[in-house]
């Protein structure tokens, strides 16, 4: 089954002037009605020696995670940039994007905010009177994490690869993830909670009697461009087409995984997730929405998403922190995480420009191992030489390429390749 990093703890353990453009990587056709500005991306590939080393880190970690294949885009607007598909994969697959979905819901928050629909302060009790416990979490504690409720995945990913096919409804997610609620930690903590998510969702479709679905397509997917990105329907399916296929590598009769001949969960119940992990979209379209997520480019004015972050843990360094639904790890704003079939992270630099993207097709790892690929890809391509013509930025990041490609073995549920 997928292995959720509950509240990340394990990340300690593997912790020690160019023009204002817009930086194009909309999908074919797109007209987006937001335009980024970041520095402009030089056409071509990245040099031979920086592209070797952004291959062999995803064939390594391909191997570590038993993937079939994984779609990958990597930006560095002063050097080049690789789109492509790796092992059973083209650069075109949907696939699902996991805890990606997190900030988009944010994204929804803050624009009816902006608008004056709801505010951060309003009770979600006052929203959704059918949930019991709910004490005075407001919708801005559910965007941060900070309402004191725990995960519903955990009790239920069993069930779900039992019946991969059954229609959750969101409120049935909700109820079991409300068990357990943290009160000391309401407003003051974080807490890895897809429950509060979920919660969110259904608080804002409330507000304007609007599906969730229609939300984000309203205030997020087409205002910039996305128009291979959305929040399916409960009806059990792949995730697009074409479609990257999802595997989960389960136990063989010796109790080891059984690497070689992993289950296939593509046809899969969008509703697991709902708003909290739902969405699918494609590499280039989820490249361009982390780059307005860093660069705050659907934000309001007034609303500071950043302003109050978070840590992840109490013993992990203050570069590595929560909010908004985000994570800033650095320099880099993103997100990372994991359903049934799918690992994936995507991280940008609102300064800088660079972007890195990456979804695995098994999920029987630790979900930490997309965002220890993100960033492992991220240190390279920030070393990446400029193009004839182009500067490479001073700005480094507070970690090493190395670094993550050994946590990555340390994390690796199947056979590595010989070195």
């Amino acid at each position: 089954m997928p292995k959720r990093s509950g509240l990340r703890r394990r990340v300690a353990a593997s912790l020690a002037g160019a023009a204002v453009v817009v930086l194009s990587i909309t999908g074919c056709g797109a007209d987006p009605w937001i335009e980024l500005d970041l520095p402009a991306q030089v056409d071509g590939a990245f040099p031979e020696e920086t592209q070797a080393q952004l291959e062999s880190a995803v064939n390594f970690a391909m191997a570590a995670t038993g993937s079939t294949g994984a779609v990958v885009g990597v930006w560095s607007p002063w050097s080049g940039s690789w789109v492509s598909g790796v092992g059973e994969a083209s650069a075109e697959d949907v696939f699902r994007v996991s805890d990606l979905t997190r900030p988009m819901t944010c994204d929804v928050l803050y624009s009816m905010v902006g608008e004056g629909v709801v505010s951060l302060d309003d009770r979600v009790r006052d929203l959704v009177p059918s949930v019991a416990g709910l004490s005075d979490v407001t919708l801005g504690m559910l965007c941060d994490g900070t309402s004191g409720f725990g995960s519903y995945t955990p009790m239920l990913q069993q069930k779900w690869l039992e019946v991969p096919t059954r229609r959750w409804n969101p409120n049935e997610l909700v109820a079991y993830g409300t068990v357990g609620q943290d009160e000391a930690a309401v407003g003051q903590t974080w807490r890895d909670s897809d429950t509060g998510y979920v919660l969110l969702g259904i608080a804002l479709q409330n507000a304007v009697k609007q599906s969730a679905a229609s939300l984000l397509a309203d205030k997020v997917f087409d205002p910039l461009g996305l128009e291979a990105t959305r929040l399916p329907g409960r009806e059990a399916a792949p995730a697009g087409d074409p479609v990257l296929r999802g595997y989960l590598s389960e136990p063989g009769e010796d109790g080891a995984l059984n690497c070689a001949e992993p289950r296939d969960i593509t046809e899969l119940s969008a509703s697991i997730g709902f708003t909290n992990g739902g969405v699918v979209s494609t590499i280039t379209d989820v490249g361009r929405y982390t780059q307005a997520l860093a660069t705050g480019a659907l934000l309001p004015d007034g609303v500071d998403r950043f302003g109050s972050p978070h840590a992840l843990a109490a013993d992990l360094p203050s570069w590595l922190t929560t909010a908004g639904g985000a994570v800033q790890a650095g320099s880099l704003i993103g997100q990372f995480g994991s359903v049934p079939g799918y690992i994936s992270a995507a991280f940008a630099d609102p300064a800088t420009g660079m972007t890195v993207a990456v979804v695995l097709n098994n999920s029987a790892a630790s979900d930490l191992v997309g965002a220890y690929l993100a960033w492992e890809l991220a240190s390279i391509a920030s070393k990446a030489p400029a193009a004839s013509g182009e500067t490479a930025p001073d700005a480094g990041l507070p970690w090493t390429a190395q670094q993550y490609h050994d946590a990555i073995a340390a994390a690796a549920v199947c056979p590595l390749p010989e070195s």
